[in-house]
């Protein structure tokens, strides 16, 4: 129970709860033969006081050099071991917990990304991890091995006398509870000081991936006096949580300290009235000088243990979200999309409100409407990019909430008005749609695409960079390669939202070309605003306000005088190929 409560409160893996137990096991270790080390030199005074008192023989010195010697032997093995415990396992764990993250966010659904900021999820995956990273190795294993090691020389001293252990101990507990009281106040500066962090980032990303607007207008000036502003908020709440984690530290290390004052209080009256000897209290100042070090680095990072859990509860948030799961099987007969009484809402808006419509093998299935009326909606979920909220989505038949997302996407290709691209070469960018795929494959679907036409012309021809999400290329050269990607992996079902629609008559033209070759015989599914794009397509669904508003042939939609489609059309009416 109580390792479960740890690695919630941690966010630890089994592995790394494990780690912290070996931590803390060696901590005791070390605490316990350091203060044997003390018994050592309490027993040479011992019988050195003999000597002068009793008329005794000192113990030879072979005796206490053995002693010593073993002492200097279990200490560097301890301290060793304690090393690749806290250390050595522990960053280990870090590379855990990343490609634990990394698989978790690879198997959350789209939708769980259109909730979460970009920076926000940055800051997790590395501001989190190195938060987290550093209790795990500094403060969880010394703290609780600090707990259990006390505890057992706090029963001896007892058994001692337990008044000088209570005058040597007291200042313990009360330093405990004086760090544990601050615990909500440590805890709001953190939240405040992470969410300042993030802003701080976020801003930074934003204009970063906007500064050619930002030029453009002339707002250079305002966005760094907004970058100014948080970065001297997050600067405040940095040095107003320093501050007041300082004075309940330090505070917490006075009191603690306190019982050496107690102790040689207690002691020196105990000795007045007889009630012990001076040896027993020369031993009480030796132990009193080793039993506070293990709170020492403790004190110190117990705030951060505190602060690191905001960390852990968003690393938490991410492990406790639903994946998308299904089976490792898919089995369809044929590829026609079915979308039966379909339900879809962000958060609390509604955006697709019992959906209904087939795109049928073979065929080209044309969504259009109004814009929000949830056509790149349906696209997204016809691919399980996110779970519907009610209905069913099946193809051929097979219910694609039952389907692992991965298995069932090795039956899509998609190419999207927004292409995003790798900073690497043409070629790696096309192969992506394939893994393995040879060179010739490569170039055979970058052909069948119509990007020979200008990878021939950059200077390394397909193995040349193209910058950064394709900086180096046109919007229509970046949509080419797009459609290449789609060609090389030669998927059944293609889905295509408004993959023309940013481009020139003359680029838009050539991409119809390698379009025309990649949806032949394939169930297609587009998304489009303009008529001309859907112009051949087999059968068009009109969606509004998130319902199916009409469907059917285009020539038929268009004969009707109180069709949706028809008055779309008349609106783009400089599209020459709509004739009423």
């Amino acid at each position: 129970m109580l390792g479960e409560k740890l690695k919630k409160k941690y966010a630890l893996t089994d592995k790394g709860l494990s780690n912290t137990r070996k931590g803390a096991a060696w901590t005791v270790a070390v605490n316990l033969i350091m203060m044997a080390g003390m018994g050592i030199l309490y027993f040479l005074m011992q019988g050195y006081m003999k000597t002068l008192t009793e008329d005794a023989e000192l113990p030879g010195a072979w005796l206490y050099i053995g002693l010593v010697l073993v002492f200097v032997i279990l200490s560097f093995f301890t301290h060793l071991e304690q090393y690749n415990t806290t250390y050595g396992l522990v960053y280990n764990e870090v590379k855990s917990t990343r490609l634990t993250l990394a698989e978790r966010l690879r198997k959350l659904p789209l939708g769980y990304f259109g909730k979460r900021d970009l920076a926000d999820l940055t800051e997790t995956v590395m501001g989190d991890v190195n938060r987290l990273e550093h209790v795990w190795s500094h403060c969880l294993g010394y703290l609780y091995g600090a707990y259990i090691s006390t505890a057992i020389i706090a029963v001896i001293l007892f058994i001692y006398d337990w008044r000088m252990a209570l005058a040597c101990l007291w200042g313990v507990p009360v330093a405990f509870v004086l760090l544990f009281g601050s615990r909500s106040i440590s805890k709001r500066n953190s939240e405040k000081l992470k969410a300042d962090a993030v802003a701080v980032s976020d801003n930074i990303q934003e204009s970063l991936e906007n500064i050619r607007e930002i030029r453009a207008t002339n707002r250079d000036k305002e966005y760094l006096e907004r970058l100014y502003q948080k970065i001297d908020m997050h600067e405040k709440t940095n040095i107003r949580g320093e501050f007041v984690t300082g004075l309940f530290v330090n505070g917490a290390s006075v009191i603690m300290r306190l019982g050496v004052a107690t102790t040689i209080l207690t002691g020196s009256m105990l000795i007045l009235s007889g009630k012990i000897d001076f040896m027993l209290m020369f031993m009480f100042l030796m132990v009193i000088t080793r039993i506070y070090a293990p709170f020492d680095q403790a004190l110190a990072l117990i705030a951060e243990m505190f602060m690191s859990q905001v960390s852990a509860n968003r690393l938490n948030e991410i492990y406790d979200s639903p994946t998308a799961e299904g089976k490792e099987e898919f089995d369809p007969k044929g590829h026609d999309i079915t979308f039966e009484n379909v339900c879809f809402a962000y958060d609390d808006h509604d955006v697709l409100k019992g959906v209904s419509f087939t795109a049928k093998e073979g065929e080209v299935t044309a969504l259009v409407g109004p814009s929000g009326s949830g056509k790149s909606t349906c696209a997204r979920l016809a691919a399980r990019l996110w779970d519907i909220n009610s209905g069913s989505i099946k193809v051929g038949g097979v219910d694609i909430s039952t389907v692992d997302p991965e298995v069932l996407l090795t039956d899509y290709s998609m190419v999207f008005q927004d292409v995003v691209l790798f900073d690497d070469t043409v070629m790696e960018n096309i192969r992506l749609g394939k893994h393995g795929a040879t060179d010739e494959e490569v170039k055979a679907a970058a052909r069948a695409a119509n990007c020979d036409e200008f990878a021939e012309r950059l200077p390394q021809g397909y193995m040349t960079p193209i910058g950064e999400n394709g900086a180096k290329l046109s919007g229509g050269e970046r949509q080419r390669i797009s459609i290449a990607r789609a060609l090389l992996k030669g998927a059944p079902i293609v889905l295509l939202d408004e993959a023309t629609a940013s481009l020139d008559v003359e680029n838009e033209t050539k991409v119809q070309e390698a379009l025309s070759r990649l949806l032949a015989g394939k169930t297609v599914l587009v998304i489009a605003h303009r008529m001309r794009t859907v112009s051949g397509a087999d059968k068009i669904v009109v969606l509004k306000d998130g319902r199916v508003s009409e469907e059917g042939r285009p020539e038929d939609l268009l004969k009707d005088e109180n069709s949706l489609f028809r008055h779309m059309a008349q609106l783009q009416s400089a599209n020459a190929e709509w004739t009423v």
